[in-house]
Formats: structure tokens, C-alpha cells, sequence
């Protein structure tokens, strides 16, 4: 029997059937009243059918001011009565087979679009700068603000237990609200929150303990972070070590390992491309060539800290996560796109149907000479990636409607359509 089907016991005592979690892949399946409805349930149910030990939402926001995208699901205190009915199903779906559905909490900060709120909040007033992309200058978060948004991200949590939900994770990777204060080119606070790696942990450590009494210490905490953000001056390897032990020491019971933001999107595997080349670092080749993107820096972190480890990002054989399992780089294997594409392949994977799991990394038609990594046309490889990421959008949205994937769906047509209905979920905001 494969490592991977092992069960897993967590510090707070929960135990998970398997290795295998279904990573946080952004849903915006929501109305404009940013409410759980019937197409999570749909979607999850499918995925809960997978064999799959975690499944992890997509961002469930804290705050409707600073959405990640126009159809995210958020939950604020003024108005999560409507929302408990549908929440409860949505985790009754999600916790069938013994699986378990933890809420990802977020707080898109200074990455929330423009059409959303031109002038969002952040540590510092420094703004994200993407072309094309519209991103307003934010402003810096007062010690008041700070304090109310503990609460928001205390509350949801709150809201995920008691709804059924079986544990939560706390997003601060990939350029949002809290890996933004992780950031010293972003956070440039001189006050409590800022300057120092306890400072700029301050606000994680505040939600973790806050959560931890209200969800009590059988309920599974866990927290997203960065390996790097490959920015010049921004959060590095050696940070992220420093972080992972001090919100070990807070009381969560995982850490998954990521890395990127908006302007360096490793998250979609790019590896030396950059929204933003002026503040790129560059990866050597050594850390390229393993399956998974971020292994290298699990495997350092796991030398400082007791708690499980989760990695996600790249992996799509059997051999590969067995082995980062073997190695003790991490104890949780995270997989994204390849369930969007078929939601039972780790099923058919533990059945012994297939040894690798599903690729479909769709590609424009530009010519190998321009999509090389020695391109200079790198605003073009960016526009790829995120062509490729509208295409398991796209997928997503079919499971919620009830619908299997269309691996025949070309990506131009997927970019345009996520393109249109994103489109219309902003202005359905307004």
C-alpha cells in the first residue's frame, strides 16, 4: 500500500484518512451577494467523491471591501445569518467519506482589483504594480484597522466551525493582506507590526491565538505562507524559517508551503518570468529540475519545526509525492489543477489506474523561441500562464454547474469567456 494512503494525526488530536489534499483553488462561483450557493455544493461533492484526504476552499474573504475576485464567497458579521443554511451543506458535501473541508480565510489587501475598491488597505501604501491590470494606490492601515481585522478573520473561523467545517487555514502567501505584512519591501511600518520578523509575524500570531480560543484545541489550524516572494528585497528563505517557528509556537497544527505573488507568480510555476522584472530574483536551474516547486524550501523549513508540513505545487506522479512523503520534506502532498481536469484522479491513482496524474497545461501558439526561459518576451509568457489558469477556472465553474470538465475547451476561449464573466461579476458588484 502507498505511503500516501497512511492516515495522519494531527497536534489538536484530528486525524486525516490519507496524504492527499485538495489545494485552495480560487472558486468565483459566488453571486453578487458573495453567498455559498448551490454550485460549491456541487463542485465539492465531486471532489469529496475523490478520495481525497483535505479539501481546502477557495479564499473565502473577511471582508467584502477587499475581495480577491468579484465572485468570491465572503462572510461578514452583518450579514452571515442568510449565509449558515447553505454553509452547513456546503460542508455537509465537502465531509462526505470521512474527508475533511477546511475554510482557507482571506483578505485580499493591496491586491484586491480596482473595480472592487480603488483604494484598498494595506500594511503600507505601496501599490501593486501590474500592466493591464488595474490595482489602486492603497493606504496604510491604522493600529484600530489592524485590531478589527483579527476579529474578522476570528470570526469567520468561528463561522467555519460551526457550520461543520473541519478545520481552517489562514491565507498568507501569494501577495495578500498577511503575507503582505510578511514582506519588508511592502511593510514598511515602523511601529509593533512592522521592521522586525516578530513584528512583521505579529498579526498572524494575534488571529492564530484569537481563533484558537474560539474553535477550541481539537479543531485543525493551519496557516499558507510563502517559501519566498523572489522579489528583490521582499520575504526570504531565511524569513520564512524564522516565521514558521514562530507561528508553530502560536498553536497551528500545519503549514503549507507555497511561494509568489502577483508581480512573481511562481504559484502558476513560472520559473524566471516576472510581471515586474525590475524586482526579480532569479531562481539557479538545481531548483527547477524537482517535481514540485517549493520541495527545496520545505525541506529547510522541516529542519526547524515539529509540526506537519504541506507542499503544493507541481506534483503529478505517484513516484514524486511518494517520495517528498519518504524524505520527511513534507507530510501533506497538495494538488490543484490536475482535479480540476479529472476530480477523481487521486481515486483512480490509489486504485492503481494511474501512475501520474492528469496534464493539461494548455499553451498558446507562440513558437518555443518565445515561451524558452532565455525569452525576453516575458510579459507574453506571463499572459500565457494566466491564459492556462482562465482555462481551470473555467473547469471549476463546469463541476459547479453540475457539468464533468471539457478537456477539448481551447484556452483562447477560456480566457476570453473567464475574461467576460468576470467582467459581468464586476459590474454586478456596482
Amino acid at each position: 500500500m502507498t505511503i500516501l494512503k497512511d492516515k495522519l494525526t494531527l497536534p489538536c488530536g484530528a486525524q486525516i484518512k490519507n496524504r492527499i489534499c485538495k489545494a485552495a483553488m480560487t472558486e468565483r462561483i459566488a453571486f453578487s451577494d458573495n453567498y455559498t450557493n448551490q454550485r460549491h455544493l456541487n463542485l465539492y461533492k465531486k471532489w469529496a467523491e475523490g478520495d481525497i484526504g483535505i479539501l481546502l476552499t477557495g479564499n473565502v474573504q473577511v471582508d467584502k471591501k477587499h475581495l480577491e475576485g468579484p465572485a468570491n464567497v465572503c462572510i461578514e458579521e452583518e450579514t452571515y445569518i442568510e449565509q449558515l443554511p447553505l454553509l452547513r451543506k456546503w460542508a455537509e458535501e465537502g465531509t462526505k467519506d470521512n474527508t475533511h473541508l477546511w475554510m482557507q480565510i482571506s483578505h485580499a489587501g493591496r491586491q484586491t482589483p480596482g473595480e472592487i475598491n480603488s483604494s484598498p488597505k494595506a500594511p503600507s501604501s505601496v501599490q501593486l504594480k501590474i500592466p493591464g491590470r488595474n490595482y489602486g494606490i492603497p493606504s496604510a492601515l491604522t493600529t484600530e484597522e489592524i485590531q478589527e481585522i483579527i476579529k474578522k478573520f476570528t470570526f469567520v473561523a468561528k463561522i467555519a466551525r460551526e457550520t461543520g467545517f473541519t478545520g481552517i487555514q489562514i491565507h498568507s502567501a501569494h501577495g495578500y493582506l498577511l503575507s503582505e505584512f510578511l514582506s519588508p519591501d511592502i511593510n514598511l511600518r515602523e511601529d509593533e507590526w512592522g521592521g522586525t520578523v516578530e513584528n512583521r509575524s505579529r498579526i498572524h500570531v494575534e488571529i492564530i491565538k484569537n481563533i484558537r480560543r474560539e474553535v477550541g484545541e481539537d479543531f485543525p489550524i493551519s496557516v499558507k505562507m510563502n517559501s519566498a516572494d523572489f522579489q528583490k528585497g521582499g520575504f526570504s528563505p531565511d524569513d520564512s524559517i524564522q516565521v514558521a517557528k514562530i507561528i508553530e509556537a502560536a498553536g497551528v497544527d500545519n503549514i503549507e508551503i507555497s511561494g509568489g505573488t502577483y508581480e512573481q507568480p511562481r504559484l502558476l510555476g513560472l520559473d524566471n518570468v516576472s510581471i515586474n522584472p525590475d524586482r526579480s530574483e532569479v531562481r539557479k536551474e538545481s531548483t527547477i529540475a524537482r517535481e514540485a516547486y517549493f520541495l527545496e524550501y520545505a525541506e529547510k523549513i522541516k529542519k526547524n519545526i515539529q509540526i506537519p508540513l504541506m507542499v503544493t505545487g507541481g506534483f503529478r506522479t505517484k513516484q514524486g509525492m511518494e517520495s517528498a512523503v519518504k524524505s520527511g520534506a513534507c507530510e501533506i502532498v497538495g494538488v490543484g489543477r490536475p482535479l480540476c481536469a479529472n476530480p477523481y484522479a487521486i481515486k483512480e491513482m490509489f486504485d492503481g489506474k494511474i501512475e501520474q496524474l492528469p496534464i493539461y497545461e494548455k499553451t498558446l501558439s507562440l513558437g518555443p523561441w518565445i515561451l524558452s526561459p532565455s525569452s525576453p518576451f516575458r510579459l507574453i509568457q506571463a499572459l500565457n500562464a494566466f491564459g492556462a489558469q482562465a482555462w481551470f477556472y473555467q473547469q471549476i465553474k463546469r463541476m459547479g454547474n453540475n457539468k464533468l470538465p471539457d478537456l477539448n475547451l481551447g484556452l483562447f476561449s477560456a480566457f476570453r469567456k473567464d475574461a467576460s464573466e468576470d467582467k459581468k461579476a464586476f459590474k454586478d458588484l456596482n
